[in-house]
């Protein structure tokens, strides 16, 4: 059991290790994602340790021992510090706007339905219920765009990307689209959307982005998706205006790529000093992260953003509704 649990320990510290690594290869990004899960398992490895071999720790013959549990002890620390913005004990980043403020409301539910999912009307029992201005799903194709046609009556201007490789993309609009551009920033088979709105006297300009994951199944490296965050973030810090992003990046909101995305933009994150709004997986309890995201100027204030329940899919739909602040004219 003592041999296992320095195994246990050795790993772990391997694994908090490995994203500082200069790699994109997923391998090594990956660790990025289950900061939670590792923290968790490194209390557990030295809540074990500690009462199974009490003595171990401040036997003085025993030096790696006690130097292994430091690290330990330091890389839980350390996962702790990453994700410690995403709790109730850290200062909010997006205040909650009040029934007295003044402004015009704007709600976005996005959705990565899964491709292969044929639950349609759960999809649809959350728009009819919860009433969004935007609606934008991923991996939707031919088939959900037929299966979501209702929509054409209550969110009648459209942008649409069927795609039958995982990165169709539509979008469903109560407001009418003054602009409404279909990019491939980075990969021929990627597509984001670029549209404006007429809002509150302003220009409001909404991005919808989807880049594909690192994973031996998709790419094998970040360097795509991380180039197209980027890419994004760069443009958005020339942008006047208020100005949403929304969408699957493929991503968590503590990682380096998203860190860097926010410090280029601007963009402010309302689940900061919130919670973590788990939107991946939906149906594996110990594999949860936030892949979903909204990212919006300081022109807006928050009035919700919740967590929608199963639709079949392996993400959980994410519905967020803001209030433009009619005073702020600039970033």
């Amino acid at each position: 059991m003592n041999i296992l649990l320095n195994t246990v320990a050795i790993l772990l510290i391997a694994a908090t290790l490995a994203p500082s690594l200069p790699s994109k290869h997923w391998l090594v990004r990956v660790w990025e994602f289950p900061r939670l899960q590792l923290l968790g398992l490194m209390v557990i490895t030295l809540v074990v340790r500690c009462v199974m071999y009490p003595t171990d720790l401040s036997n003085s013959g025993l030096i790696f021992t006690a130097l292994l549990y430091l690290a330990l002890v330091a890389s839980a620390v350390y996962q702790a510090i990453w994700i410690l913005p995403y709790t109730l004990f850290y200062k909010k980043e997006v205040v909650r706007a009040s029934d007295k403020d003044e402004g015009e409301s704007i709600s976005i539910l996005s959705s990565n339905v899964f491709m292969p999912n044929e639950d349609y009307d759960k999809l649809l029992t959350h728009v009819r219920d919860a009433d969004p201005d935007f609606v934008v799903t991923l991996e939707s194709n031919k088939r959900w765009e037929i299966a979501l046609s209702a929509l054409n009556e209550t969110h009648p201007h459209q942008q649409h990307c069927p795609l039958e490789n995982l990165y169709g993309m539509h979008l469903y609009s109560k407001y009418p689209l003054k602009t409404a551009t279909l990019n491939y920033l980075v990969e021929d088979d990627v597509p984001s959307m670029l549209v404006t709105i007429e809002m509150g006297g302003q220009d409001v300009t909404l991005y919808f982005l989807h880049p594909k994951p690192p994973s031996p199944t998709e790419n094998k490296t970040a360097k795509p998706r991380d180039i197209e965050l980027t890419m994004v973030g760069q443009e958005i810090s020339q942008k006047e205006g208020p100005i949403i992003v929304a969408g699957d990046l493929n991503d968590v909101a503590w990682s380096p790529t998203t860190r860097k995305f926010k410090k280029i933009s601007g963009m402010l994150d309302p689940r900061i000093g919130r919670a973590f709004f788990n939107t991946f997986h939906a149906h594996y309890p110990l594999i949860k992260w936030p892949l979903d995201h909204v990212f919006h100027s300081s022109h807006f204030m928050l009035e919700d953003i919740r967590k929608l329940s199963d639709i079949g899919s392996d993400h959980y739909p994410l519905l967020t509704r803001l209030k433009l602040q009619p005073t702020l004219k600039s970033r």
